[in-house]
């Protein structure tokens, strides 16, 4: 995160605060439903680039999720999903996903732990800053995406 001497702002403590882990690909489904029923004033954010300052339109919102499911599917070699979080199941409004090739400890107990790849939250994104090095394979699908 940013460290700047400011006050803590809404997406600091949404991105420090309490989540819960979505366990289940078919849990994931209804994640992305409770996305979808209120499309209006997501952002999406991608660790250690510039945050966004726009809100996503809604088609932009379901090509994002379209994508990133797929890749999360496609990439993660498990039977359960255990790499998103939420603030809130059924209505979310901050959501952290982290890169299934580059999950370290995504709980976050272990000193030094990483920051989510990928962030949709309904509030103004700040800085994800991540020392690790973002792969082109991901710079490329990010700007795919929003191209």
């Amino acid at each position: 995160m940013n460290t700047q001497d400011t006050p803590e702002g809404a997406f600091a403590k949404k991105f420090k605060g309490r989540l819960y882990g979505v366990m289940q690909w078919h849990d994931l489904d209804a994640l992305w439903q409770g996305v979808y029923v209120a499309p209006e004033g997501w952002y999406a954010s991608l660790s250690g680039t510039e945050p966004a300052q726009q809100t996503l339109a809604a088609d932009a919102l379901k090509e994002f999720v379209g994508e990133v499911d797929a890749l999360l599917r496609r990439e993660h070699e498990e039977k359960y999903c255990g790499i998103v979080y939420a603030d809130d199941l059924k209505q979310p409004s901050f959501i952290k996903i982290y890169d299934p090739h580059n999950l370290g400890s995504s709980c976050g107990v272990h000193a030094g732990a990483h920051p989510p790849r990928w962030v949709l939250s309904k509030q103004l994104p700040e800085a994800i800053v991540d020392s690790a090095p973002l792969p082109g394979s991901r710079k490329r699908w990010w700007q795919a995406i929003f191209s």
